[in-house]
């Protein structure tokens, strides 16, 4: 069966168990150029230092440049360069700062920081920004995160957390001021719990009742509050991350309709296969046959 490559993190690379850590582009050249197509199960926060190329998470594709920095979440199908022509493809150089959640958790016990921050919430409106003016700052940090990890001899991992959490604020800062969006906005606590409470049960939970009832909310309040946020129905949120998961198993994987339908837990495969194309205008195997590399 075909399944999309999934990178797990290396929690002893450096012998006792370390959930942070930086890697440079060309010591994983090799990695990407195996499986340009991938998912990680980790945050990542890719910087672009040198050379240019391009890459795509989920359904938006990003040229790079130097002074880019490239924000995914675990799960994301991500993309380095062009699957079709792969033959004229260019990899940049640069460094990739991953994180497992539990690195800040243990520490800041606060299950929404990350998810509050803008870069990885839901509502996120790109996966890109350019950091050139804040260039030497950034640099400076990232070098005392590898001195750190490199000089790490006990279990004391309070200065690597400080360090992180100060890079990421530095680019939560950048993020809100590069695409202009309101603080107020990305921090409305039952739109970060909802949209986590829809990343863990829409495969299950298709009902808006059910998000409002976790939320302690009523469904109309439910509506009200999604609907300024992003401009759609929780209904039609759901949907959409639906949709999105369908589309991703129907090109990344050889799984059925059949069993791509069962997975989403449509009460029938003809059920599902209206909803598919009431959504896309084109039926699951249609779009498996466009889509297809």
């Amino acid at each position: 069966m075909k399944t999309l490559p999934k990178y797990h993190f290396h929690k002893t690379k450096y012998g006792e168990e370390l959930l942070i850590d930086v890697v440079s582009l060309d010591s994983i050249r090799k990695y990407i150029v195996r499986d340009p197509i991938h998912v990680l199960s980790y945050f990542d926060i890719t910087f672009i230092t040198k050379g240019t190329g391009a890459f795509s998470i989920e359904d938006k594709k990003y040229t790079l440049q130097p002074g880019d920095v490239i924000f995914s979440k675990p799960g994301e199908v991500r993309s380095w360069g062009d699957v079709r022509n792969w033959d004229n493809n260019t990899i940049p150089y640069g460094f990739a700062l991953i994180f497992e959640e539990d690195f800040l958790l243990s520490f800041f016990n606060d299950t929404s920081f990350i998810r509050n921050l803008s870069y990885f919430s839901g509502e996120h409106v790109a996966a890109k920004i350019n950091i050139s003016s804040i260039q030497p700052r950034i640099d400076q940090l990232l070098q005392n995160i590898i001195a750190e990890i490199n000089n790490c001899q006990s279990k004391d991992k309070h200065i690597l957390r400080a360090q992180l959490y100060e890079m990421l604020m530095l680019l939560n800062r950048e993020y809100l001021k590069t695409t202009a969006i309101s603080g107020n906005k990305m921090q409305n606590r039952y739109i970060d719990e909802f949209i986590s409470l829809v990343d863990n049960h829409f495969k299950t939970i298709h009902n808006t009742a059910f998000y409002a009832d976790k939320l302690c909310i009523t469904p109309n309040y439910l509506n009200e509050i999604v609907h300024n946020a992003t401009g759609i129905s929780p209904k039609a949120y759901i949907q959409n991350i639906i949709i999105r998961e369908a589309k991703k198993q129907l090109a990344y994987t050889n799984l059925s309709v059949s069993e791509i339908s069962d997975d989403l837990t449509f009460e029938s495969v003809s059920y599902f296969i209206r909803f598919f194309r009431n959504h896309t205008g084109l039926t699951p195997l249609q779009y498996r046959k466009e889509v297809k590399v």
